[in-house]
């Protein structure tokens, strides 16, 4: 298996550089967020992606020396082939799904890599605010690592992540709160005793971790990319990740210049993103009062706003909110048509698409993969005694 090409870490806000044998959480200069840099040249002449299943075929571009990686069978999850772009009068359409990782969502691509890294480095105990997947992603890997965790999560969560974060010996603490109390709860322990504090944005594992998505994608699809993908959002760092990944892999000669569209999505009673992207803005003010079905897109404030904002716009994409009567709606739709039943940040995405389509900015050669993040298993308190209808 290849070893990493970690050269260094850089800033995303000053582009101040910072070394990698250090369990550094944030830009020491400026307090903004980190990205791995790699040694590319070395990376051509290396076996990437290499053989076998998994995240860690693709080790020479992730940060974790060989010694932490933790194997729980992440990654190589499906793109599946659907009938929804015959459906929707648009191209092909295939589904991502990351309900087929352990723990059942996307957030252990990101996990496996910052608690691989907080290991190798010397991390002694770990810290995260979860609104949900994150939480029990991380729990389960800091229980494969031997590393104790504590997890802050709001307190009207769905009961089925507060016991699977548990269940791997997690200690939990509900907040009276949205995601960003939790991250100052978060913040405040890891200051007070050392945990280290994983997140989003606020240590470079998680990130490496989800552009795995877009290495398999590419990898799925013959090394063309698709001309648009539209992802779920939240804090954003998947929106970061597969821009990143793209082009980590035009520097390896792996795929073109060529891009796709990016379509962020987020609930419509949840999107400052969203907000300051149509605002033409830089950087997203917090949103008052977040709710939504969607734990994973009620992140009121992401504090790496302003690299998802230049992602989004390099690709010369869009964004886009969706309710949770059209996630519900089109969470039954997508199951009737494809076999999956999503999760409703995944079915987001399929209500994004036909909002697009019907707009005519989905064109009818236009390839596009939906993100389905997580398992509709979850949240099967939204559908009680529910039937599809005829």
């Amino acid at each position: 298996m290849s070893d990493s090409q970690l050269s260094h870490y850089e800033c995303g806000h000053c582009a101040a550089t910072a070394g990698m044998d250090e369990l550094i959480a944030t830009c020491p200069a400026c307090g903004g967020p980190l990205l791995a840099r790699y040694d590319l040249q070395g990376a051509r002449a290396d076996r990437i992606p290499a053989p076998g299943r998994g995240i860690w075929r693709w080790s020479g571009l992730l940060p974790v020396p060989e010694a932490g990686r933790i194997e729980l069978g992440t990654g190589d999850t499906p793109l599946l082939p659907t009938t929804i772009g015959a459906w929707l009068g648009t191209g092909a359409t295939w589904i991502k799904d990351e309900a087929a990782n352990p723990t059942a969502s996307f957030k252990a691509r990101g996990m496996a890599v910052a608690i691989g890294r907080a290991r190798a480095l010397g991390a002694r105990s770990l810290v995260v605010p979860s609104a949900g997947n994150a939480a029990c992603a991380a729990a389960a890997y800091a229980a494969a690592a031997g590393l104790p965790l504590t997890v802050f999560m709001p307190a009207d969560v769905p009961d089925s992540f507060r016991i699977e974060a548990r269940a791997y010996a997690a200690r939990v603490e509900l907040v009276d709160g949205l995601i960003d109390e939790c991250g100052r709860r978060a913040q405040a322990m890891a200051e007070r005793d050392g945990s280290f504090n994983l997140a989003t944005f606020r240590e470079p594992g998680r990130v490496e971790g989800k552009k795995t998505m877009g290495f398999e994608i590419a990898e799925q699809m013959g090394w063309r990319l698709p001309e648009v993908l539209i992802y779920p959002t939240g804090g954003g760092t998947g929106i970061v990740a597969l821009w990143k990944a793209f082009e980590e892999l035009e520097a390896l000669g792996l795929i073109g210049p060529e891009r796709p569209r990016l379509v962020m999505v987020q609930a419509e009673t949840c999107a400052p993103l969203v907000r300051a992207f149509e605002a033409g803005n830089t950087q997203a003010e917090p949103w008052e009062n977040g709710a939504t079905v969607a734990d994973g897109l009620r992140v009121p404030k992401s504090f790496g706003d302003r690299l998802v904002l230049g992602a989004l716009r390099r690709s010369r994409g869009r964004a886009v909110t969706v309710s949770d009567g059209q996630m519900l709606e089109y969470a039954r739709i997508m199951a009737s048509k494809t076999g999956i039943f999503p999760c409703p940040e995944g079915a987001a995405c399929l209500a994004a698409q036909v909002k697009l389509a019907r707009e005519g900015w989905i064109g009818p050669e236009d390839r596009v993969v939906l993100f389905n993040t997580g398992s509709a298993l979850k949240y099967l308190h939204l559908w009680p005694n529910s039937t599809h209808p005829d």
